[in-house]
């Protein structure tokens, strides 16, 4: 009976280990080979709950946060057993080779942490498939080689960083394809339909945002990236279905804060890359077309980051469907992208594997420098506007990114003045330094620059994002290693006295949007000064809110409550008497009405500039935003509308004559149109008293035309790539001086700092109000071209014109460019609550 007993048991444990020690194939867990159709979120979700069931000993699989829509985003983390036993001892020794953590030395004799990124744009699809099948074969006990990489390397799988859109796309495609897919490029299944699934619920671009972090879901992985700090971070997408896949090492420009190693290593990654396609005969291309510059791509974050970070980027993307037929007469299929994904992913991480001692060296070294050197000319960047509320904002980007901040302990120092353009000395006593002596050296080096150096002109995004220009804060770069005292948050505790008369908040900063917003919400009547005024030997700015008791009295309980939640200062005052200035009975002073605001959306409209309007209504100014379509507006009725926002795109209702004389009917009895980039530039083309600035005299031009060629007009063939970018205006940061006597510059000193894209100027408005106007020589940071940077002077960049009873506001640069332009969102706001008031 024991001897039975004994072997009933071994024969268990020998089903059960044979058991735990077994995991199905994507194909058998799903019921469908991987390619053959698209798998939903859910389903991949599914997946990686069953794995990591079946192989808890070699995986983890973490929640780390869930998108607008409420999907979950999942990381999962691979390693042996024994690695996976010390996970924690793991991460903290890599934050101890980053200088993160302190507590003791770290040791570079230790797993290289590889973190692969898939599906951040939700219609580039195959990569989120891929993820399963590298998942797979990491735990197929069956694989030696992934066996023999684990030994050395800890595996981060984040399957998709953007359910959202995926679930757009492929819930789409689904409903749109047969039984069997159509490869004719001409089937409907192959035209996704407004706004597409590459972006995120708010039609946010989450490529361009790690840096920014203005998205939920950026906010939730950038938080778990930045407690790990990985070597290699990988990103994979999909480009047009013509393009070959594209691997590292990367194009020019790269900028300069890129290390020798961070090169070298991407070429090492990109032959071994080369090896496995050569042999499958697939075709690749590098160092083309994806850069290393703009800071807040999945590549360019992690450089700055001290990590390998790459872009992987296979033919396909939402025309690509399922199946497509290319231009040389092949057909790529859904099961082809995976595979090419599924083999760089492999190929990364036994590169890794083999370089592992080398990588870990370097990465430490990378990190050792930044503390004992200091990184790039200016060492200590220093934010002098202490008192601003403007600085709150700026402090909680720098927050999210892991950037230390201090107090400076000097008062005289020396450096270079953001706003003037000049080396000053100046008062530092109190300010907020910011030193590149410290683990996000390079990072801050990158995003507070004064000017970024370009290699090569011919870059993938903007060329200039220097932080102080974006938070309007006055700032200076000095080239010394500061003293400095840790920065202590100033608790505020806003108390709101007994009045008997009313309040005053001054208004100077986002912030105070908000704040009027949610005044405006509750129904609270408020105010607001057209001039400065003096009371109580205090001077307030125009713009100022005035809150009176009278009309008042059953919601100060809410003006109280809005207050103390955002912090605002909060002025009692006990008379409408003003020592200087004008009295609040004054025709001076205006009554701000709860304005009804329509966003135009849908075909047509740019729908990441769509995106940005309704997520700063939402997410920030939490104010009722109505969207309609572009498309249905011959059919919705103006009455009881208020404002009307037309972000960038293209309105077919601004040429047609009927509708827009219905319109500008709309506009004289007291309706306010904001137009935005290319809706300026239509109201221009379509006669609504905005011009657009003429390039040269048509006498001019035929003389010129007259001339002959010479010699040193010809250009060479190789020269045609860069002959565009002669007229191309690269994100670049101009200065602009502003007229803040205007109610749309309410808030802003007499000038302000655009981020312009085109090479558009327009005339001076005769009969309106030049609000933000270009000079000579207004070009700050940032790449123009030689063709066009004489263009971009003497002229405005945001008026605003009275049209009967009501007005139109013309911002012809993007105000709040990806929400992370937080200077700008102030302008908007202006826009929408003061102008026509």
């Amino acid at each position: 009976m024991y001897k039975k007993i004994v072997v009933l048991l071994f024969f268990a444990c020998t089903s059960y280990f044979s058991i735990a020690q077994s995991i199905k194939s994507p194909d058998e867990f799903l019921g469908y080979p991987l390619g053959s159709k698209y798998t939903p979120h859910f389903k991949i979700v599914n997946y990686f709950k069953y794995a990591v069931a079946a192989m808890p000993q070699v995986m983890k699989l973490d929640q780390y946060g869930e998108t607008n829509e409420g999907r979950p985003l999942l990381l999962a983390y691979v390693a042996t057993a024994e690695n996976l036993a010390r996970l924690e001892d793991i991460r903290k020794n890599n934050l101890r080779l980053t200088g993160i953590l302190t507590d003791q030395p770290g040791n570079t004799d230790a797993p290289a942490i590889v973190w692969l990124s898939y599906n951040v744009h939700g219609n580039e699809t195959s990569s989120s498939e891929a993820a399963m099948k590298v998942l797979y074969e990491l735990l197929n006990p069956a694989n030696s080689n992934t066996k023999e990489w684990l030994k050395n390397t800890v595996i981060i799988i984040d399957p998709c960083i953007n359910p959202d859109g995926r679930d757009r796309y492929v819930n789409w495609f689904t409903q749109m394809s047969g039984k069997n897919a159509n490869p004719d490029r001409q089937s409907r299944e192959h035209v996704e339909p407004w706004p597409g699934g590459r972006t995120n619920h708010y039609n946010f671009d989450l490529n361009r945002d790690w840096a920014w972090q203005t998205q939920v879901e950026t906010q939730q992985r950038l938080k778990m990236y930045n407690q790990w700090m990985p070597q290699v971070h990988s990103d994979y997408h999909e480009q047009g279905f013509n393009n070959p896949y594209y691997f590292a090492p990367a194009a020019q420009p790269y900028h300069e804060a890129v290390t020798p190693w961070q090169k070298d290593f991407q070429v090492t990654i990109g032959k071994n890359n080369a090896k496995y396609f050569d042999e499958n005969g697939w075709l690749y291309f590098t160092k083309e077309v994806f850069d290393l510059f703009y800071p807040a791509y999945g590549d360019t974050y992690p450089i700055y980051n001290g990590a390998i970070g790459m872009t992987f980027e296979q033919g396909g993307g939402p025309r690509g469907g399922s199946t497509v037929i290319i231009n040389n007469g092949d057909t790529l299929t859904l099961k082809d992208r995976i595979a090419h994904h599924f083999t760089s992913s492999m190929s990364t991480i036994e590169t890794v594997n083999k370089n592992n001692e080398k990588l870990m060296k370097e990465f430490s070294k990378f990190f050792t420098s930044e503390k004992n050197n200091g990184v790039g000319e200016y060492k200590s960047f220093v934010i002098s506007d202490v008192n601003s509320t403007r600085i709150n904002a700026l402090k909680k980007m720098l927050d999210g990114n892991g950037i230390v901040y201090s107090t400076a302990a000097i008062s005289n120092a020396k450096g270079y003045n953001y706003f003037s353009g000049k080396e000053e000395t100046f008062n530092a006593a109190g300010s907020l330094v910011i030193s590149t002596y410290q683990p996000k050296g390079t990072l801050v080096k990158v995003l507070f620059e004064p000017k970024t150096k370009l290699a090569d002109s011919a870059t993938y995004d903007i060329t200039a994002w220097s932080l102080p220009y974006v938070y309007g804060l006055q700032a200076y770069a000095v080239k010394e290693k500061m003293a400095v005292t840790p920065y202590i948050a100033k608790i505020i505790n806003t108390v709101i006295p007994e009045t008997s008369y009313g309040y005053l908040v001054n208004y100077s900063s986002f912030e105070e949007a908000k704040f009027l917003a949610a005044l405006l919400n509750a129904d609270i009547k408020v105010r607001f000064a057209e001039k400065d005024f003096t009371l109580n030997g205090k001077k307030f700015q125009r713009g100022t809110l005035i809150v009176l008791k009278k009309g008042n009295e059953s919601k100060l309980a809410a003006f109280a409550a809005a207050a103390q939640k955002m912090d605002v200062s909060v002025t009692a005052i006990s008379t409408g008497f003003m020592e200087s200035g004008n009295d609040f009975g004054s025709s001076k002073t205006h009554f701000i009405r709860k304005p009804k605001v329509v966003l135009l959306t849908g075909k047509g409209v740019d729908a990441s500039a769509a995106g940005e309007v309704w997520h700063l209504f939402d997410q920030q100014l939490n104010y009722p935003l109505t969207l309609i379509n572009a498309d249905d507006f011959d059919n919705i009725s103006l009455k009881n509308i208020d404002v009307i926002i037309l972000p960038n795109g293209n309105y077919k209702f601004l040429s047609d004559k009927e509708q827009g004389a219905a319109l500008k009917t709309w506009v004289k009895q007291g309706g306010k149109i904001i137009a935005i980039e290319n809706a300026v530039t239509q109201m221009a083309n379509n006669d609504w008293g905005f011009k657009l600035k003429k390039e040269e005299d048509e006498k001019d031009k035929d003389k010129k035309d007259e001339q002959k060629v010479s010699y040193a007009d010809i250009k060479l063939f190789e020269e045609n790539e860069h002959d565009g970018i002669k007229s191309n205006v690269a994100g670049a940061i101009y200065k602009l001086d502003m007229d803040n006597s205007h109610p749309l510059a309410f808030g802003y000193p007499n000038y302000y700092f655009t981020l312009k894209q085109d090479g558009n100027m327009y005339e001076f408005l005769k009969d309106g109000w030049n609000v933000g106007v270009i000079k000579k020589d207004s070009k700050v940071a940032g790449f123009v071209g030689s063709r066009i940077k004489d263009k971009i002077k003497d002229g405005t960049s945001i008026g605003v014109q009275d049209f009967g009873q009501g007005s139109i506001i013309y911002l012809s640069d993007d105000p709040i460019f990806r929400c992370f332009w937080e200077n700008g969102k102030l302008l908007l706001s202006n826009a929408v609550f003061f102008v026509g008031q």
